[in-house]
C-alpha cells in the first residue's frame, strides 16, 4: 500500500534551514556557504566515498535512493525558489534543466502558475487551492507509487499538523544552527512509532517513525 512519506534533512537542534535566507544563500546562516552543504552533503556523496566508510554510508546510499524513489513529490515554493509574489520573473527551480525528482512535483503557492516541465521527466505543477488539494494531485500522480512530502519544514509541518504523514523520516547531521525554520513547530503532540534507526557510522543518522494516528 502506497504511503505519504515526509522526508527532511535537520541538524541536531532540528533545523532545517538558518535565519537570513536569500537567493545567493537559499539556507540563510547554515554554519557553511549558505547552499545547505552541511545538511545534505550525505545525498551527494560518491559511491566511492560510500565504500570507503563502509556500512554507514553503504546505508546512507540505500537511503539516497529511498528519498528519491516515491512516485511524485510535494515541496514548498520556497524549496522551487525565491520568487515571491507574483511569478513576474523566470525560474525554473534550484536544481538547472534536468531535476533530481524525475516525476511530477507539486509546489504549494498562493499564485497560479502554468505547469513547468523539464528534462529527465520532472514537471513541476503549481497548486493555489492547499495542502490537501496537493497530496491529492499527488497520490493520482504517483499510482501505486508512495508520494514524498520534501520541504521545506514548514511545509512538512502543516502536514504534520493536519495528520496526513504517514511516516517521517529524518536525517540527523551533527551540526546545530540555534535558530531558522525548524521541524515541528507548530505540530501538536504526535504519537510517533521508531521504525528504523541503525547506528551512525557515517556523517547522518537515519532516523524512520511510523506517524500513529
Amino acid at each position: 500500500m502506497s504511503k505519504v512519506i515526509g522526508d527532511l534533512s535537520i541538524s541536531v537542534d532540528g533545523y532545517s534551514a538558518g535565519l537570513n535566507q536569500t537567493e545567493q544563500r537559499p539556507f540563510g546562516d547554515d554554519g557553511g556557504d549558505g547552499w545547505g552543504r552541511k545538511l545534505h552533503a550525505w545525498m551527494f556523496e560518491t559511491p566511492e566515498e560510500d565504500r570507503a566508510d563502509g556500512d554507514g554510508n553503504a546505508q546512507t546510499a540505500g537511503t539516497r535512493g529511498e528519498v528519491t524513489a516515491p512516485g511524485a513529490f510535494v515541496i514548498g515554493r520556497n524549496m522551487f525558489g525565491p520568487v515571491r509574489g507574483e511569478w513576474d520573473r523566470e525560474w525554473k527551480g534550484w536544481w538547472g534543466d534536468d531535476p533530481p525528482f524525475h516525476v511530477p512535483v507539486f509546489v504549494l503557492t498562493h499564485h497560479p502558475r502554468d505547469p513547468q516541465p523539464m528534462d529527465g521527466g520532472t514537471t513541476f505543477h503549481f497548486v493555489t487551492d492547499g495542502i490537501e488539494s496537493a497530496l491529492k494531485q499527488a497520490r493520482e500522480a504517483a499510482g501505486d507509487g508512495d508520494v514524498s512530502i520534501l520541504g521545506g519544514a514548514t511545509t512538512l509541518n502543516q502536514y504534520l499538523a493536519a495528520g496526513l504523514i504517514d511516516e517521517l523520516r529524518l536525517h540527523i547531521v551533527p551540526s546545530m544552527l540555534g535558530a531558522g525554520t525548524r521541524i515541528f513547530d507548530g505540530v501538536p503532540p504526535l504519537k510517533l512509532e521508531q521504525v528504523e534507526a541503525p547506528p551512525a557510522k557515517s556523517s547522518v543518522t537515519h532516523v524512520t517513525y511510523r506517524v500513529l494516528r
